[in-house]
């Protein structure tokens, strides 16, 4: 096995149980489907495991999966029937669990492993494009409440060092989160943020994490993130990044029909000098 550190990614995972609705939804997703079938190959090889963050687990203290057969958490609603049924089968790995608790109360930070949890939607949408066979052992791991953005990079930067133990880190949110505006009538706005996400992202690493902190203050931020849950495992991502150059590796400014959404990468890719 190569020592080459591992890329770490933020990625839009669109809404709900989108991989099952293809007959429903058209091509609207399959942009982003593309892109993140692709990120196999821009690694380069088989991780040993995935530590996802998602957007849609939040605790008092940062919460890791310990379960070693995690079960679907269906958190959508309105969907039809059959979307309450699908699998992502991936097994969990309550040795990488104890790991990124270990390594994050090393850092000085609330930790804690729930033995229960399964995944959620921010998790097995995205996977089921990435690795559809399920082989790659998967493990969440929460928010913590309040959402602070520093108190994330900060838990980024503990997680660093399973980049260089064959685990691949993707923070699992959505560049643009406003349900209640979506659509063509979001252009602009979705695309005001977006512009100013892009060139926080790839800025020089110490500017980038200066403007993701101060991210409220951003063109049309709390239009784009009236709460900021699906940003905010992007401050996980620029954390483990550290030095990293941080590339945009998907966009689109149509999606769902006029939106501006991206994905992220923070290191090269296989084969990049």
């Amino acid at each position: 096995m190569t020592s080459r550190t591992l890329p770490v990614y933020f990625i839009s995972h669109g809404g709900g149980p989108w991989p099952w609705m293809k007959e429903q939804s058209g091509r609207n997703y399959a942009k982003l489907e593309a892109a993140l079938a692709d990120m196999p190959r821009q690694i380069g090889r088989t991780p040993d495991a995935i530590l996802m963050i998602s957007a849609h687990w939040e605790e008092p203290a940062f919460t890791v999966m310990g379960n070693p057969k995690p079960p679907m958490i269906y958190d959508y609603g309105g969907f039809p029937e059959h979307t309450y049924h699908v699998h992502y089968d991936a097994p969990g790995s309550p040795a990488l669990a104890q790991r990124v608790q270990g390594l994050i109360a090393a850092a000085g930070l609330p930790a804690a492993i729930d033995p229960e949890r399964g995944f959620d939607h921010g998790t097995f949408s995205p996977m089921v494009a990435i690795y559809p066979k399920a082989e790659v052992p998967t493990v969440q791991l929460s928010l913590k409440r309040g959402l602070d953005p520093a108190e994330h990079v900060a838990l980024g930067r503990a997680l660093a060092p399973l980049r260089d133990e064959n685990v691949l880190i993707v923070g699992s949110g959505l560049s643009y989160h406003n349900l209640r505006n979506f659509g063509p009538q979001a252009r602009d706005v979705s695309k005001a943020f977006d512009d100013w996400l892009g060139e926080s992202v790839e800025a020089a690493p110490a500017q980038r994490v200066e403007r993701l902190l101060a991210w409220s203050q951003a063109p049309a931020a709390r239009m784009a993130h009236p709460r900021e849950e699906h940003l905010i495992p992007l401050m996980v991502a620029a954390g483990a990044a550290g030095d990293e150059k941080g590339v945009r590796i998907y966009h689109e400014d149509a999606f769902m029909g006029g939106i501006s959404v991206s994905n992220y990468r923070f290191g090269p890719a296989a084969g990049d000098a």
